[in-house]
């Protein structure tokens, strides 16, 4: 398993990128231990990541930021899940997220 991570430092450095970058996003593994994998993802305002299939058992955390989930706004502070279908991910303002994933159940 990884060492610590400052989330905080983590999240501040992947916006960094997300603002930068021509996509408007930036993700980076933090955390990786059999079936779990926590992510950080960055979005500038109103970049997407567009539909896809979720994983068997997710959640996602706003870490700063508003973001729309399948259609439903969090707020920095929200803990979320994963809806079992296909989704996007949208952000209102410049946001991070971690999300947490359990694959392979």
């Amino acid at each position: 398993m990884n060492s610590d991570v400052d989330l905080t430092t983590g999240a501040g450095e992947c916006l960094e990128k997300a603002r930068s970058s021509a996509h408007g996003r930036d993700a980076h593994l933090v955390l990786h231990d059999g079936p779990l994998r926590q992510t950080l993802i960055a979005l500038t305002a109103g970049s997407e990541l567009a539909e896809h299939q979720a994983p068997p058992a997710a959640s996602l955390q706003v870490l700063t930021g508003s973001v729309v989930l399948d259609g439903t706004t969090h707020h920095s502070g929200a803990l979320a899940p994963i809806p079992h279908r296909r989704h996007s991910l949208r952000a209102v303002e410049d946001s991070v997220v971690l999300l947490t994933t359990v694959t392979g159940i």
